[in-house]
């Protein structure tokens, strides 16, 4: 598992609050903590500064009270507090594994934990609403798909697909046949 960590932990980048107009850069790598910063002025004597940048390991960060207020001033709690779960060594290792492989193995759960899965995070919400995982599901629970289906359910998202009844599939296929047989005829014309 430590082979999914990379070197950059985590990267956010922003402005500071007002009326400061400086930006600001957090990098957490596997070894510390960097905080960069610009600043912004229109006024003369601050063109001169230069951007300023401060480094601390992962023990030095979590003693250093300064540094953690100008982060949370910055970034906000949320930010801060997934620092120190950073340098604390507290990863989240299933954010960070490759979404086809998230997508596998979401694929075997059932509809309630995919529903509960969906909210712990946004990549969880996006790879469970995702058309790859739903399709995947239709193929595992249906025994048959026919081309027309198929693409009803790339026209129309395979979440879609997957909850709508089989009436109202039949009446969507119907439609569709319809709608191909009205512009064939309207090129043979």
């Amino acid at each position: 598992m430590a082979s999914l960590l990379q070197e950059v932990l985590f990267e956010t980048r922003g402005q500071a609050p007002a009326p400061s107009k400086d930006f600001c850069q957090l990098l957490v790598t596997r070894r510390q903590v960097i905080f960069r910063w610009w600043k912004i002025s229109l006024r003369n004597e601050s063109r001169e500064s230069r951007p300023g940048a401060t480094y601390a390991s992962h023990e030095d960060f979590l003693q250093n009270s300064s540094l953690q207020i100008q982060i949370a001033i910055v970034f906000g709690a949320n930010i801060l507090e997934h620092v120190f779960n950073l340098c604390q060594g507290k990863y989240d290792l299933l954010e960070r594994l490759p979404v086809a492989l998230l997508v596998y193995i979401i694929s075997f759960l059932d509809l309630e934990d995919i529903a509960r899965l969906s909210q712990v995070s946004r990549k969880l919400k996006m790879v469970c609403n995702s058309n790859a995982l739903w399709e995947n599901i239709v193929k595992n629970l249906c025994d048959t798909i026919t081309p027309e289906m198929k693409e009803l359910a790339q026209e129309i998202g395979w979440k879609q697909f997957f909850f709508t009844n089989k009436l109202q599939l039949q009446v969507q296929l119907r439609r569709r046949r319809q709608n191909q047989d009205a512009q064939n005829k309207n090129l043979t014309e």
